[in-house]
């Protein structure tokens, strides 16, 4: 393992910060990207394609993940980007301006954190975060470096939801009462996988960083790390972080309920998956509330979704009708006969795309607060996952103390708020 030492690493942060440059409006801004994987891959891509991005830096714990990204990049006419096995190493320099996240979960908050230190602006998947301290770690250190943190809800930058949630606000179905998230996302048994020795090329303890030690499976490594409870939050906080964000989106951008309950299971499957693959939860704000459903087995339609049998969508309703959003469109339906009154389809367009542009643009005015989804608003939308599975792992209805910012006497729900951290990865 590549190491750097705390006192050396934060040196390094300090001298960064203040030699951030400040950029002018026709400079190429000089990307990192930290993890390379299926997204990162993405990422690479939508990086290439945006001209005022240059891919700078290329950062996975895998070599083989680094020469894919390195031969995407020669196959698209750019230059190599300088490769890193450790992450604090590109930081710790003036290669790059900027860090675009795609890790596993459990390392968003971390990474986030030594790239602002590190005087770097963020571009970090969602979920912001994989637990609910560090939701509040990566707010305070943004505003603290004064960097631009934005997270992966490119929801927040799709015109037609844009659009949509707009009318929704100039009161198009009344005042809304209930947001309700489905994510129904077809999910097949992952199986079982023995532990087996860590493959060449890979450091694995670079890729568990906050996370304990654990024998290499290849479950617990690629995709499957969403499914474990150690670096993933379950499909809750994967496909439906976005329906999340979206159902507080559309009640105004409601903070933390009160009242929080989920219940569910894994169902059907005899495999290493520990998060549920079918999930309920309510989250009550008293005048207000929030519903969320997670079904990874076969299922139909329900509400808006009148394609196919899956729906990964939200459902709104308001005193004079209700309405779906998902990614082909918006419609809206009126009164006794639920008469459709508005149907818009999606505008295409890379979404990703629009909201890294979103995310460049806010780096060179130095102003969060044109962010779309700004580490205030990721984390405060985690926040309601991390809450969901806390209620489902301790099985019992949670009550939020918005004063002491824990379950109050609860502690099996508090001490779920964190988790132990393996050193030195600490949040």
């Amino acid at each position: 393992m590549h190491s750097l030492s705390r006192r050396h690493f934060f040196q390094g942060a300090t001298a960064a910060l203040s030699a951030t440059r400040v950029m002018g409006a026709n400079d190429k801004v000089n990307m990192g990207l930290v993890g390379l994987g299926g997204r990162g891959m993405n990422h690479l891509d939508s990086y290439i394609a945006i001209p005022g991005a240059h891919v700078a830096g290329l950062c996975d714990v895998n070599q083989a993940a680094r020469e894919r990204a390195q031969s995407r990049l020669a196959k698209a006419g750019a230059e190599k980007g300088a490769e890193f096995i450790d992450m604090r190493e590109m930081f710790s320099g003036n290669k790059v301006d900027a860090v675009s996240i795609a890790t596993p979960n459990h390392w968003h908050a971390l990474a986030t954190i030594w790239a602002c230190q590190a005087g770097k602006d963020v571009y970090c998947e969602k979920p912001a975060s994989h637990n609910i301290h560090e939701a509040w770690r990566m707010i305070e250190v943004a505003r603290q470096t004064k960097r631009m943190v934005q997270i992966g809800s490119q929801s927040r930058s799709t015109p037609h939801k844009m659009k949509a949630i707009q009318q929704m606000k100039d009161g198009l179905i009344g005042p809304l009462f209930m947001a309700k998230g489905l994510c129904f996302k077809r999910r097949r048994s992952i199986g079982k996988t023995p532990p087996q020795p860590v493959p060449a090329g890979i450091n694995w303890d670079l890729f568990l960083g906050p996370a304990p030690m654990r024998e290499f499976t290849k479950n617990r490594f690629a995709y499957n790390w969403h499914w474990f409870w150690d670096t993933g939050n379950g499909d809750i906080g994967n496909q439906g972080i976005h329906e999340m964000d979206l159902c507080r989106w559309g009640l105004g951008d409601i903070g933390l309920p009160k009242a929080i309950s989920s219940t569910g299971g894994k169902f059907v499957y005899d495999d290493d998956q520990e998060t549920p693959n079918t999930q309920m939860a309510t989250f009550g704000y008293g005048a207000k509330e929030i519903m969320f459903e997670v079904r990874g087995l076969l299922t139909g339609p329900e509400g808006g979704n009148p394609i196919g049998t899956y729906g990964v969508g939200n459902l709104y309703f308001g005193s004079e009708g209700w309405a779906w959003l998902d990614e082909r469109g918006f419609q809206a339906y009126k009164g006794e006969k639920s008469e459709k009154f508005i149907d818009q389809k999606n505008e295409g367009g890379n979404t990703t795309v629009m909201h890294m542009e979103n995310f460049l643009s806010a780096c060179r005015s130095r102003n969060h607060s044109d962010l779309h989804a700004d580490i205030e608003i990721g984390a405060t939308s985690v926040i309601l996952v991390h809450m969901a599975n806390i209620s489902y792992r301790t099985g019992r209805n949670l009550t939020w103390d918005a004063v002491k910012k824990n379950f109050g006497s609860d502690a099996a729900a508090n001490k779920l708020i964190t988790r132990d951290y393996r050193k030195p990865y600490v949040v």
